[in-house]
This record gives C-alpha cells, structure tokens and sequence, in this order.
C-alpha cells in the first residue's frame, strides 16, 4: 500500500465534511455541507502535495500562480496559455451587462444540471465570450478584467494615499533580510475593494516562517470548495513556497492551510464519493530551473512535476 501522507490530510477533510458536515445554502444556489475550521499539515520535503486520487491539471495550477505573480487581473494571460479557471467570473459579468444581447443565462447552477440543451448553449456562449477577449482588445479590457483579485492585491494593492505596494517583492525582502520576523505577511482582503470585485479572495492572507533554513507558510482560506477549489489551492500555495523559497535561497518547510468555510456543494457529493473509494499514489517532485529568476519572469513551461501518477479526471460543475 502507498503511503502518501500529504495526500491523506486532503482525503481525511472531505471524508470528516461529507461525513459530518453541517448543511447550509449559500451565494450559489446551489447548496453545501460544510464545516467551520479545519487545518491540514503538508511536509513539502515528502513530495509535492498534488492529488493523485484524481487528475489535478498541473499546467492550469502553474498558469493561474504566475498570472497572479505578475500582478495581472485580466484573464486574457490565461486564455492565451489554455486556463479556463476565470472564465466562469468574467462572463458572468459579461451576460449580466447591458451589452449583453444573447440568450439568457440566469439560473445557471439548476438549469445546467437539467437541461443538457441548456448547458450546450451554455458552452458555446462561453467559447465565444473567449474567442472575443482573445482577439479583442478593447472587449478584453472591459469585460477580462476582474478587478483587484489576487495579482492586484499581491503586487499592486492601493493605498490611500494613491502610491501602490508590492507586497510579494517587500516580503522577500523581508524573508532575506529579517527572517525571523512574524510579520511575512501578504492579504488580499480589502474591504473596500470587496463589493466591486468579481469574486471576493478566498485565500485572504499568507505568512511565512523561516526555521533551521526553511520556509514554511499558512494560508488563511475564508471560503474553501473542497472537491474543486482545494486541490488547485493546495498545489499552487505548495508551488508558491517553493518559488520563494529558491528566490531567498531555502530549503522548503510545511504549508500549512487553514479553512474557514470548508464546504462540499451538494451538486459534487457523488464526485467526492467516487474520489473517496479510489487508490492513492505516490507524491510526485517537483523540478524547478537551477538558475534563479524574478517570479513575474517564469514561465510555465519552467516548471515541472516528476512521476506524477494519478487516478482519471472527475468532472463537477463550477458554482458560481
């Protein structure tokens, strides 16, 4: 039997909310079963926490973390390296609009459960909606952008006095020079940006913690999607650590993820269940170039997973 202990954490949390869980609606719609406050440990140096019980697509994970370290908030970056995770936000934005002229698209958690015919149309309002933020630039400007979602917040969060702080380039430089400071903190939660934004942050704040030369961090995560959210959370704080951890010339440490709202929606139990019975594999590596660079330079295609075997992909709907 595989022994995979980061992925255990993860199986433990849906199998205790599936289990236990309180049952609540929700902004959605759609309905959950969740708990308030639970805390997972992953040792980064037994392997990268990636799930194998099911397929987590790494390339989505890598895309989405340096559009975020470049301090973008448009999805045109992620359209244009094949990441569909924002695409749900932005045309939800576009179809409530008034330029909007299309089929309607209301109701979309219900309909899209029964009514195939729907979800077809759906998916080609969709592409479309995509096509266009791709090849036009006023279009892209207006309806791509997301607000101050996270690569707003990490690099570019605004001030009242009109000046804006890098928060990832001040806490490396913290990390470097005063590493045994308990302020390596970055949020992306501002309160005055929250009834603009597309979608509020759910991972709202992170520290760091340097120990026997390695980094740590925790997550704060205010509202965690178990069965879809969590796994890319997971991977993409793990791989995060890992980046600055090479940028301040460290070994990695734990990440700690701490949820607020866990929930499973009710239109993913059966997922989580198939998920629950499947067989773990072993954790996979990580590969990273051997030569340094500033994150907002990376490219995804620099990074790298080693053996990762897994189970096939599970589909679930996006709650949005």
């Amino acid at each position: 039997m595989v022994v995979n202990e980061n992925e255990q954490q993860y199986l433990d949390l849906a199998r205790y909310v599936l289990e236990h869980g309180h049952e609540k609606g929700d902004r959605t719609g759609t309905g959950t079963r969740s708990v308030f406050g639970y805390q997972m440990r992953f040792d980064l140096q037994k392997g990268f926490p990636i799930l194998t019980t099911k397929k987590v697509a790494f390339g989505l994970v890598k895309s989405e973390l340096l559009w975020f370290l470049r301090g973008d908030t448009n999805i045109r970056f992620l359209l244009q390296h094949k990441n569909h995770i924002w695409d749900e936000w932005a045309f939800k934005k576009w179809v409530e609009s008034d330029e909007y002229h299309g089929p309607d698209m209301t109701d979309f958690g219900h309909r899209w459960l029964v009514d195939s015919e729907f979800k077809k149309l759906y998916l080609a309002e969709k592409k479309a909606f995509c096509e266009r933020i791709l090849n036009d630039d006023e279009f892209a400007q207006k309806y791509g952008d997301l607000g101050n979602v996270y690569g707003g917040q990490w690099r570019h969060w605004q001030t009242r006095q009109g000046e804006t702080i890098d928060q990832i380039k001040h806490v490396i430089e913290a990390i470097k020079t005063t590493p045994n400071s308990r302020r390596l903190i970055v949020t992306a939660w501002n309160p005055e940006d929250v009834p603009s934004a597309a979608l509020p942050p759910c991972h709202t704040l992170f520290q760091f913690y340097v120990n026997d030369g390695k980094l740590s961090c925790q997550l704060y995560q205010r509202s965690a999607d178990i069965f879809l959210g969590v796994p890319f959370n997971i991977a993409s704080y793990a791989l995060l650590t890992h980046l600055i951890a090479k940028e301040c010339n460290l070994e990695v440490g734990e990440f700690v993820h701490t949820l607020g709202d866990a929930h499973i929606y009710s239109n993913h139990f059966e997922q989580v269940k198939e998920q629950l019975s499947r067989p773990i594999h072993a954790a996979p590596k990580l590969v990273l170039p051997l030569k340094t660079k500033p994150l907002e330079e990376y490219d995804p295609a620099d990074i790298k997973l080693a053996d990762y075997e897994h189970e096939g992909t599970i589909k679930a709907p996006v709650a949005v």
